[in-house]
């Protein structure tokens, strides 16, 4: 595995208003790693990859992609470096689904942005979709559309806020072995789920935050340990195995 880390968050605080959304955060993330950011509603997940991104300013602390501090990355560089899928799925202008994929690939590769931008609705079996507008599909086909057009970017960092909201257990699965699939080739994915139970069935890893601050971070079955899922989730759960891959059943106490 490589040294550097491909996203590295030290002492890292922020605040919305007057409130502390993030407090003193400190992780890396691999190359090759998907890693599940989960926690209660207003955990900070959000704000942490919203921060990852520029997209607020953190009160203190640094965040490095690949060894190179946020802050030095112009814009080319940093649509180089990472692309982001927010959980607003809203597309201002009913463009057609090609062009809004191609927007993904056109600091990369500006003359082949449209190949990439195909090959990445295939990939994502939405080709069919390629040539009607965005305004006109379903909210699950959406976000496939805008789930393509992350992947179109080929960076080596994607951030995927609540990629699977909304979608039925089909769409679900897509999404988590898309993600999957780009972290196996060596790409770094961070996705934040509400949904434990497919955290544990694909993650490398899970983060678990709770009112600003980082509570766990492990492989799932020591990250979500009874402890954890009591105290931050208020769920009892076990982990069943026996069925080629370990499963996180849940109740609560």
């Amino acid at each position: 595995m490589a040294s550097t880390p491909r996203l590295k968050i030290e002492g890292l605080s922020l605040s919305r208003g007057k409130r502390t959304v993030v407090h003193d955060v400190s992780l890396s993330v691999m190359p090759g790693e998907l890693v599940a950011l989960v926690g209660p509603n207003g955990a900070g997940k959000t704000s942490l990859m919203q921060a990852v991104c520029g997209l607020m300013k953190p009160e203190s602390g640094r965040i490095a992609i690949d060894g190179k501090a946020l802050t030095t990355l112009g814009p080319r560089e940093r649509a180089k470096a990472l692309a982001y899928l927010p959980q607003d799925g809203t597309v201002a202008w009913n463009l057609p689904v090609i062009e809004v994929v191609a927007l993904g690939a056109v600091f990369l590769e500006p003359d082949g942005a449209r190949g990439r931008a195909m090959a990445a609705l295939e990939e994502v079996e939405a080709g069919a979709l390629a040539d009607r507008g965005v305004a006109e599909l379903s909210g699950g086909e959406r976000a496939r559309v805008l789930l393509a057009r992350v992947l179109a970017s080929d960076a080596g960092l994607l951030l995927a806020d609540e990629p699977v909201a909304g979608l039925d257990p089909e769409g679900q699965l897509l999404v988590l072995e898309r993600l999957k699939a780009r972290a196996g080739a060596g790409q770094t994915v961070v996705a934040s789920l509400h949904d434990l139970s497919l955290a544990a069935r694909f993650a490398d890893r899970v983060i678990v935050m709770d009112r600003g601050e980082v509570r766990a971070d492990g492989a799932p079955a020591v990250a979500l340990d009874a402890a954890i899922l009591a105290e931050v989730f208020g769920l009892a759960g076990r982990w069943l195995d026996g069925t080629g891959a370990p499963v996180l059943a849940l109740s609560r106490l």
